[in-house]
């Protein structure tokens, strides 16, 4: 290990964010998640026509899911939090997608979205994504935290996939890490 990598391990920074009360995660671990996820949706029969990324966090799942589903991808975006991490009253839509009658009407789509926490962004995404004539939509996340959830899959949802179920506590993505050698040390750690 190089001095300049040992000095951010070892810095005060890095040794908080150790805590247990997070999951630290890598791009392999996803890629993974993400290719069993894809195996799960082909054997329920489900064949999407699109796949719709809620920004920012499905973008780099929906992309990985691509390989193996190969769909286009539309993206929106949404945003629940602040840039303190703390939950605004309501999802406000930031991006949505050009044309999306055109788009999604009579089409099956996959909404895929990192992690279902509150469940609010997606009931939020849902009821707009329905309210423009899909056939079908299924949800696929990459985890769900096993709490209590503010909102509710609406009924047309038939299908839920998540690719690991989890304790409630802060998940680190690799595509949010400012230093990537410490975030992959510390998945590599928890594995």
């Amino acid at each position: 290990m190089n001095k300049n990598r040992a000095a951010r391990v070892q810095s005060p920074e890095a040794v908080g964010m150790e805590r247990q009360d997070r999951y630290f995660l890598s791009y392999r671990q996803i890629h993974e998640t993400v290719q069993q996820l894809a195996r799960r949706i082909e054997a329920t029969g489900f064949d999407p026509d699109v796949i719709v990324a809620i920004g920012t966090g499905g973008f780099i799942p929906a992309r990985i899911l691509k390989t193996f589903i190969n769909r286009p991808i539309y993206t929106v975006g949404i945003s629940y939090y602040g840039l303190d991490n703390v939950p605004k009253a309501t999802p406000q839509t930031i991006q949505w997608i050009d044309e999306v009658e055109r788009k999604l009407a009579g089409k099956r789509v996959l909404l895929v979205d990192e992690v279902d926490d509150s469940r609010v962004t997606l009931e939020y995404c849902l009821k707009e994504l329905l309210s423009h004539g899909p056939t079908e939509i299924a949800v696929m996340v990459l985890h769900n935290k096993n709490k209590e959830k503010r909102g509710k899959l609406p009924p047309e949802i038939r299908h839920y996939f998540a690719g690991r179920e989890m304790e409630d506590r802060w998940i680190c993505y690799p595509w949010d890490a400012e230093d990537i050698l410490f975030h992959e040390d510390r998945a590599r750690a928890m594995e």
